[in-house]
């Protein structure tokens, strides 16, 4: 089973405008959709389309708490999630003909350290039912900043695998706990190594670095040039097939999710690259987040073109 944990999940709210937004007045919606939101939750409708078992885990509290897992609940998505005494947040995206996306995402209610041990007790039961694990987005208010850490390393004392997928500060301490896989993009790893990351050589150099961390697996996203995986021994650069794109959004979730079951499926690198690379395609050419069409997928699978990378090929100046 393949395990998704969402520590700041939230209502997402979509607002579809049918005029441009006008600062200072008083705008229609003309239509609106509301979802269970989360990187996490994207990985999980993600893992659910591959035909894996998942379960849904994080902390939700409140009104806004109970809808979501109603929500997952008509998805048919299974859950378990930690509850707290604050209100989960809700995220508005606003799209209208002249801006297009607009976002306002709330930070998240405060976590107590009596909730935050309360929830790391519900995980530690959880990981020993699950395969994988995988670890997305921002964390609220009030928990640790070695959360994440602390998550890993319960998860790698059960011989189990986990992906991280975060930024700032939580990505810099769950690489100290040796996470399976991690999937820094290029902001994400200009902030951890505190420099300016403007070529493929120094992508590569830069995931090299962390893989020296001892991290076996470093997949970093290219957006439309694909994805770089960066092993200990080997580099990997799989390009997907030229597409124009529909939504982009949660095409780095979709990613990890496809990772996440290519290693329950135990596919070998190459094949765990073109697949990740193959979903995270298929999604951007859907209008829904975290959702692909599996015919797409698999006729992108059969196109994309991996390469590996020897060395000194690249070299970083």
């Amino acid at each position: 089973m393949i395990t998704t944990v969402t520590l700041n999940a939230s209502i997402d709210k979509a607002y579809y405008m049918e005029k441009a937004i006008k600062n200072g007045e008083v705008m229609r919606v003309s239509r609106c959709r509301n979802s269970a939101g989360g990187k996490g939750l994207n990985v999980a409708r993600v893992v659910q389309l591959c035909h894996e078992e998942v379960l849904a885990t994080g902390l939700v509290g409140g009104y806004n708490g109970q809808y979501l897992e109603s929500l997952l609940k008509a998805e048919g998505i299974s859950f378990e999630f930690g509850h707290v005494l604050g209100e989960t947040r809700s995220c508005i995206n606003i799209l209208d003909p002249q801006y297009g996306s607009t976002e306002y995402l709330e930070p998240g209610c405060c976590v107590t350290k009596d909730e935050e041990k309360e929830y790391i007790k519900l995980f530690q039961e959880i990981v020993k039912k699950s395969d994988i694990v995988t670890l997305s987005g921002s964390v609220p208010q009030g928990l640790s900043a070695d959360i994440y850490q602390k998550m890993i390393e319960i998860v790698k004392n059960e011989n189990k695998e986990v992906i991280l997928d975060t930024s700032g500060v939580y990505l810099k301490e769950g690489l100290l706990a040796k996470p399976t896989m991690v999937k820094p993009n290029k902001e994400e790893m200009e902030m951890l190594f505190d420099t300016e990351i403007n070529t493929i050589e120094e992508v590569i150099h830069y995931a090299q670095k962390i893989a020296q961390m001892g991290i076996q697996y470093v997949v970093v996203s290219l957006g439309a040039d694909g994805a770089i995986l960066v092993m200990e021994n080997q580099v990997l650069h799989a390009r997907p097939p030229v597409i124009q794109p529909v939504n982009t959004v949660g095409c780095g979730d979709s990613m990890v999710a496809a990772f996440a079951v290519a290693l329950q499926r135990k596919y070998p690198p190459k094949e765990a690259l073109t697949f990740s690379v193959a979903v995270a395609t298929a999604n951007a050419l859907s209008p829904e987040t975290g959702s692909f069409e599996m015919q797409q997928c698999e006729s992108i699978f059969n196109q994309v073109k991996i390469k590996e990378i020897e060395e000194g090929e690249y070299i970083c100046h």
